[in-house]
């Protein structure tokens, strides 16, 4: 069935349930939608039974963000249903799910060649990109900017049709019946959504959707655990995550089922090179080795046979380049000083004529994802059809690359997305997928295939490493005048766009992008403070090492370089860090009320030597518009980390922060997602990294990352500007000032300065 622009339908559907649709999209699309017997489907994204149940569809992954309970969130408050009401399920593969704003920020990526005819949603080369190329990405804190208005349009719609049903009933004005609760009400009449929902399917709904006045909000505030009002919508998926009923991608089970293990190559330009299978021979389980271009596969009765077969195994590699640490050390410092940059934001006379009286150098180191659950997939290929269960980002990149690695159609390719461990842009790469639609061929049935640990650091791409030189012409009392950030790194999003999009090797794609600047690596460095004179530059870096973008995005490198930069400057001329801040900040006054809220909340006593705290700020923004936004979203946020030195070290016993994310929409997602970017952000500020010898990481368990544990999480405080403006989304915003904040803090316990993340191998 084709939904058609501004078309009205209502007919049986496939599982003899009805399809209602109303559209506004300019493209034809299959309906995503197939209700049950008993069950109205309206429009894209959502469906209400006949016993009431009002069922939204959900095209990100749900990796522990709560995407899965956000956007049913706002459908149920703009229809007016009872959240007890209310299920999920996974959106199939659609175009009508495009993610308009993610496509407009990554223009560059997939449109190299004039990207600002593509810098708006809107775009007409934006929707065709975006809708023909089924581009519905979950990445960079966009599902608000996306779908809300669309939710909110279903949820309206839906709403006037029940009323329409209700008001036939009654003899009434449709317009003058309200949704509450899972009813429809006018005067004394009442029905329930599971009285109406059949009956609607027979009604046209409004052209324009009559939203309701206020958008979806939760009162934000102060809150913690002990806070007595929690929020109305609890996360729909946290009792199967207690029951273990929720499906990962480890859970998936099939008929006749076998289980693999692999080796990689080394990073990253090595190809398997030998190896005996007859060292194989006598594992108990062992069905087959599969040879790859780079990898060796175990197929076996267990996943343990299939790991056992290939430590006896131990494939070679050759190589043709390798990474090596003191190599990329070398690279990039050789870069920062001497290397061609381009200028990607200037304010005043930028950089011209400057007589810097004070420099300081930065550096980051490679970090790894460290996802809890490693790469996993299963596949079947059967009939020329490859069916993959599999937690990705990027759903559509994954069905082309594993149709492009059979040689078939896209079209035989389904995807069954499952629930993500976790990912921290970690399942933005679909390596796996390409392996395990292989592995299916080669053992003509179903296989899982699950990375080891070691496997998932030998063969995952790290966040940047970069080096950084900030300086500063200061006048006599500490005021900036002008400042210069020159950073040097490899153009990591350039080489991601290459892959995901072009489907290269990552060679090739690092080989491609090594001479092009990326605006995105010096993404947040332009300072919000108003000095007069600002220039920021990149320097690309060609390494041997592929890199790929992690959650705090660059504004987790380039904040840990600025605020650093100030505090030392702060420091440098004895002015007080928090006042020192605020007095630039005249252009921006709700990230000074998050710093003295922040300060307030903290106790802030000067941050002077001996006192263990430190602070930073920083500015987050979408770059494009939302859909239905007149302007881009920002969020702000204040941290300020208190550490002490004693035995065992220095150690961050709190951390406070304040954040205006403008308006909230679910105040318990946004706690956890603030949450866990701080906790997050504490781990690449104490660890996550990783050196690299001969290609090979030298870590390869979670132990050896020095990634926090529970006995040193500090106590943490948020707490949330009350605003109506747009919303921004809390999952990266989080990550970026804690390993600033520590890093000051950490200085302010023990006057040691350190300028490396991360910060523990300074110490070292």
């Amino acid at each position: 069935m084709q939904l058609t622009r501004r078309g009205i339908l209502a007919g049986a559907a496939l599982g003899g349930g009805l399809l209602v649709a109303w559209t506004l999209l300019p493209r034809e699309f299959d309906s995503p939608l197939s209700p049950s017997d008993n069950e109205v489907a309206f429009d894209a994204w959502l469906k209400i039974a006949a016993d009431g149940v009002v069922t939204v569809a959900v095209p990100q992954l749900e990796m522990g963000q709560g995407v899965t309970t956000l956007l049913p969130q706002i459908v149920a408050m703009e229809l007016g249903a009872d959240w007890r009401q209310v299920a999920v399920e996974p959106a199939p593969v659609s175009g009508v799910y495009a993610n308009l704003p993610l496509a407009a920020r990554w223009a560059s990526l997939w449109m190299p060649v004039l990207p600002d005819l593509v810098s708006e949603p809107r775009d007409f080369l934006v929707e065709q990109f975006a809708q023909g190329n089924n581009f519905t990405v979950t990445a960079q804190g966009t599902t608000l900017t996306a779908y809300e208005l669309a939710c909110r349009e279903a949820g309206a719609s839906a709403r006037a049709l029940l009323a329409m049903a209700a008001a036939d009933k009654w003899d009434v004005a449709w317009e003058e019946c309200e949704a509450e609760g899972g009813f429809i009400r006018h005067g004394e009449n009442t029905a329930s959504f599971a009285e109406l929902a059949l009956d609607a399917a027979r009604y046209a709904a409004p052209e324009v959707p009559q939203l309701r006045a206020q958008p979806p909000a939760e009162a934000a505030g102060q809150m913690g655990l002990a806070d007595e009002e929690r929020t109305a919508f609890p996360r729909l998926d946290l009792p199967s995550k207690v029951d273990g009923s929720l499906v990962f991608a480890a859970d998936v089970r099939l008929p006749d089922m076998v289980y693999a293990a692999i080796r990689h190559a080394p990073l990253d330009k090595a190809t398997l090179a030998d190896f005996d299978p007859a060292l194989a021979s006598g594992q108990r389980g062992l069905i087959r080795l599969v040879r790859g271009k780079d990898w060796l596969a175990a197929l076996g009765e267990t996943w343990w046979a299939a790991e056992e077969a290939l430590k006896k195994v131990a494939p070679q590699f050759s190589y043709v380049r390798t990474v090596r640490s003191e190599t990329i050390a070398d690279q990039l410092d050789e870069a920062v000083l001497r290397g061609a940059a381009t200028v990607f934001a200037k304010r005043g006379n930028g950089a011209e004529g400057l007589q810097s009286n004070e420099a300081r150098r930065y550096e980051v180191a490679p970090a790894v994802h460290a996802t809890i659950e490693t790469s996993c997939a299963t596949a079947r290929f059967l009939d020329g059809t490859l069916e993959l269960w599999l937690p990705t980002q990027a759903p559509e990149a994954a069905r082309v690359a594993a149709a492009r690695a059979l040689g078939i159609s896209t079209s035989n390719v389904v995807l069954y997305p499952v629930a993500a461990g976790g990912s921290f842009d970690r399942r933005l790469d679909n390596a796996v997928a390409i392996e395990v639609a292989l592995l299916a061929r080669e053992a003509g049935r179903p296989v899982q295939l699950t990375w080891s640990r070691w496997q998932e650091h030998v063969a995952s791409y790290p966040r940047m490493p970069a080096t950084g030189i900030l300086g500063a012409q200061v006048s006599a009392d500490g005021a900036i005048t002008t400042l210069r950030a020159r950073l040097a790194s490899p153009p990591t999003m350039r080489e991601f766009g290459r892959r995901l999009f072009d489907n290269k090797t990552s060679w090739a794609a690092v080989d491609e992008v090594a001479d092009e600047a990326d605006p995105f690596a010096v993404e947040g460095m332009d300072p919000p403070y108003a000095i007069p004179n600002v220039a920021v530059e990149h320097v690309p870096v060609s390494i041997a090492l592929p890199s790929a973008p992690m959650r705090g995005r660059a504004d987790a490198i380039t904040c840990f370089m600025r605020e650093s930069f100030v505090d030392e400057i702060a420091q440098q001329y004895e002015r007080e860090p928090l006042s020192y801040r605020i007095s630039m900040l005249g252009g921006d006054p709700r990230l000074a009320a998050c710093l003295q809220q922040a300060a307030r909340m903290a106790e802030w006593d000067g941050g002077a030597p001996g006192t263990g705290q430190g602070l930073a700020c920083h500015i987050m923004r979408d770059g494009v518009t939302g859909l239905g936004e007149a302007a881009p979203a920002s969020g702000r946020i204040a941290v300020i980390a208190t550490a002490s030195a004693g035995a065992g070290g220095v150690r961050v016993s709190r951390i406070t922060a304040c954040v205006d994310l403008g308006r909230v929409v679910n105040r318990d997602l946004a706690l956890q997602q603030i949450e866990g970017g701080l906790i997050f952000g504490l781990s690449l500020a104490l660890g996550s990294a990783t050196d690299y010898a001969d290609g090979l990481p030298s870590h390869g368990r979670l132990a050896a990352l020095g990634l926090p544990t529970l006995a040193d999480c500090p106590e943490i405080i948020v707490e949330f500007i009350a605003s109506d403006l747009p919303p921004f989304d809390p999952g990266e915003i989080g990550v970026v000032a804690v390993a600033p904040a520590v890093a000051n803090a950490f200085f302010a316990a023990t006057g040691l300065r350190l300028r490396r993340l991360p910060l523990i191998s300074a110490l070292a």
